[in-house]
């Protein structure tokens, strides 16, 4: 026996569906939302490091034992 079902209906059920597993599983959405931001805001840096000139070795450690 073959269940039909209208679009709507299965729509409606995807849906449903789709909310229940976000609602069960919110850590590992956030982990994804997280690590997709942090993506993004690396590959803005290295864009913008691509513009500015070069700094020395020496430079970026003065800078990060200056932050410590």
């Amino acid at each position: 026996m073959q269940t039909v079902m209208d679009e709507g209906r299965l729509k409606q059920v995807f849906k449903e569906a789709l909310v229940e597993m976000l609602e069960e599983k919110q850590n590992i959405f956030h982990e994804m939302i997280v690590d997709a931001m942090e993506d993004i805001a690396l590959s803005r840096a290295i864009q913008e490091g691509q513009k500015t000139g070069t700094a020395t070795k020496k430079e970026i450690f003065n800078i990060l034992e200056s932050r410590a």
